[in-house]
């Protein structure tokens, strides 16, 4: 998506959804003029998505996939380890890249929680230089990545395969429940340099 259609995105869904959580009206009642705010971190991750998609970020979509990435240089994190906290992990010194994917669904614009995700850099005659299961990610957005090592500074394709989210769904027996396909997408033309 676009940052325009990000920013409108956010616009209209945080409201929803907090209303949502709440178990009250989007719209304000009349009977009590409850008016809903959205929240600053919701409307901040959207802003900060849009921000960098527009930078460095591709989408592509597939079905009931809106699926986004965004390249850029290997990144440190904290690693949770069971009961024993959290440990920070920095870039390994071979590690180049730190590809996000961001998988939403596209008629709500959610980030979809729960997903096996598998990504592979190839490079240009499509043999496959790296592949890598991704991790998800608490940040301003969330996301799917990992650091990869990619051999040299040019154009790759990236292909995306999403497995099927773990997570239960709520719904009656005659409905179809949703987003209980994966999808394997690629992004050509992925300019990865080694600044």
């Amino acid at each position: 998506m676009q940052r325009a259609a990000l920013a409108a995105l956010a616009a209209l869904t945080a409201p929803l959804a907090l209303a949502a959580l709440t178990g009250c009206s989007a719209e304000a009642d009349t009977k009590d003029e409850t008016e809903f705010a959205v929240p600053a971190g919701v409307q901040r991750q959207y802003e900060v998505l849009a921000d960098e998609l527009a930078e460095k970020g591709q989408t592509v979509e597939s079905g009931e996939w809106t699926i986004n990435l965004i390249t850029e240089a290997a990144e440190p994190w904290f690693e949770v380890h069971g009961t024993h906290g959290a440990r920070f992990r920095a870039p390994k010194a071979e590690e180049t890249h730190h590809i996000e994917i961001i998988p939403t669904e596209t008629s709500t614009g959610r980030t979809v929680p729960d997903v096996p995700i598998t990504l592979e850099v190839l490079d240009a005659d499509g043999k496959v230089v790296q592949e890598m299961k991704l991790n998800f990610y608490y940040s301003t957005f969330y996301h799917y990545a990992n650091n990869f090592t990619v051999p040299e500074a040019g154009t790759y394709t990236l292909r995306a395969s999403l497995g099927v989210p773990t997570f239960n769904r709520h719904g009656e027996e005659s409905e179809t429940p949703a987003l209980t396909e994966g999808a394997t997408v690629e992004f050509t033309g992925v300019e990865l340099t080694t600044e």
